[in-house]
């Protein structure tokens, strides 16, 4: 397994962003790793790098390049304190647009590398967790041609009526999707959750959206203090049976 930090020219200037790769020569499909509202920090790409080691190249962007420097940061230590104050900022500096309109960027490096799969039917999944689930839905629909597979974990506001919600652009996706929310969200009642379904089913796109019992918002994150091992072995089977269901 190898990692490689890069950078990105996107329209609104340089992400910096990491590129995980299996060992061996390839090709193998592309994964963009949408990541959450705490930043980039060791958990995120131990995370990529689990993915990695199944047999992709996962790219994972800093999507808060706009904000400038920060952190790394400590969930559990933020969590203690005001964490708004310190994650709101950089969270402002993005959303799901703005991190759709930088996946063209993402999705021409990849078409750049010769380890990747490269395919006019669509091989790069995306995968996002909390902030960037949504991230990971909206760029399926930004890029329909090129997108084969999506996946969100406990994202919130999937199906709002802000002009930004994911569930506005469901109508133009051609991948699978895969949404896996908590039963203990805020951010995902279970009202946005028969929304967000009823606009899949109603497109025709092939889905699955499940609800984590007895969870909370953030299980999937080994850093959190919700993590839950468990439901994460569970999330991760998911994720790969989703995978090797459309990239292969």
């Amino acid at each position: 397994m190898s990692q490689q930090q890069i950078s990105i020219h996107t329209k609104d200037g340089a992400c910096k962003a990491w590129v995980l790769t299996p060992d061996g020569k390839g090709p193998w499909p592309a994964v963009i790793f949408y990541m959450d509202g705490f930043g980039i920090r060791p958990t995120m790409n131990e995370m990529a790098d689990h993915i990695a080691m199944q047999g992709y190249v996962v790219l994972l962007p800093d999507l808060f390049y706009r904000f400038g420097p920060y952190g790394p940061f400590d969930p559990k230590e933020v969590l203690k304190g005001d964490f708004r104050a310190i994650v709101g900022p950089m969270i402002a500096s993005t959303d799901n647009h703005k991190a759709a309109e930088d996946t063209a960027a993402f999705l021409s490096y990849l078409e750049s590398r010769a380890d990747v799969v490269h395919s006019k039917n669509g091989k790069v999944g995306t995968v996002g967790f909390c902030m960037g689930g949504g991230m990971a839905l909206t760029a399926a629909g930004f890029y329909p041609d090129q997108i084969a597979a999506a996946a969100s974990f406990h994202g919130g506001n999937l199906a709002t009526d802000l002009p930004t919600s994911p569930h506005l652009v469901i109508p133009k996706i051609k991948a699978e999707i895969y949404v896996a929310g908590a039963d203990k969200d805020r951010g995902y009642p279970p009202e946005m959750a028969q929304r967000l379904e009823e606009a899949l089913s109603k497109a025709g796109v092939r889905h699955k959206c499940e609800i984590y019992e007895g969870k909370m918002h953030g299980w999937m994150k080994p850093d959190m203090p919700v993590y839950d091992a468990q439901a994460a072995e569970r999330g991760w089977r998911e994720l790969f049976a989703l995978y090797a269901r459309a990239l292969h």
